[in-house]
């Protein structure tokens, strides 16, 4: 017998709904737990299909579900309308037209990559956040020589041992050079978490030259 599971997830729990024969009914919620999902995993066939909106936990419960039906279906939430524009929203709702949709075979989904990517998914975010922090850190240097009128830095490379030389060297506030040491201080150490945080040749999936530095 087909069914279809829609699942309203949230960060410790998720609404259940089942479409069978036509027929919507609320199967009640599981707890986001290993043990949880390991429960309500066996309760399920193969024959079955199960449907989760994207968000956080989203990929850590469609890969212990996998191996228990079907098929698992990752919603897009930004192009599930009946959800996104619906004016009664609750959790059962929610629960009950992702079933209902998955049923019609009319879900917007999203791509579901293996362990690996996924993993390497994560490495290339991090090192993305670790880049923009230190970006942050060297425009607050140079704001700080701005609004000091101090000109700029004849080095090639501000954060450079040239200059950092020069940069010490200038005659700055002693609240601006403290806070500039401190920039400067934090940006070596973020460039260090860039360059562990770099997914290597071997390991990338993608044949986008990256720059070596950050």
């Amino acid at each position: 017998m087909r069914r279809c599971i829609g699942l309203d997830v949230h960060r410790e729990f998720a609404q259940v709904a089942i479409w069978e024969d036509g027929v919507v009914r609320q199967a009640g919620r599981i707890e986001l737990t290993p043990e949880g999902l390991r429960d309500f995993a066996g309760s399920l066939c193969t024959s079955d299909a199960v449907a989760i909106e994207a968000t956080g936990n989203t990929y850590a419960i469609a890969r212990l579900l996998e191996r228990h039906v079907g098929r698992v279906v990752i919603s897009n939430p930004h192009k599930t309308r009946a959800i996104a524009e619906a004016k009664v929203k609750t959790d059962k709702v929610d629960a009950a037209v992702l079933a209902g949709l998955l049923a019609a075979d009319y879900l917007p989904l999203v791509w579901l990559p293996e362990d690996a990517t996924s993993a390497l998914r994560r490495q290339v975010t991090r090192r993305a956040h670790i880049v923009r922090q230190r970006t942050r850190l060297k425009n607050q240097v140079q704001s700080i020589l701005h609004r000091n009128l101090i000109p700029r830095c004849p080095a090639a490379d501000l954060f450079g041992h040239k200059g950092r030389a020069w940069l010490a060297a200038q005659d700055l506030p002693q609240t601006s050079s403290r806070r500039s040491g401190r920039c400067c201080a934090s940006s070596t150490s973020t460039a260090r978490s860039c360059a562990s945080s770099t997914p290597s040749s071997a390991e990338s999936r993608w044949n986008t030259p990256r720059s070596a530095g950050c």
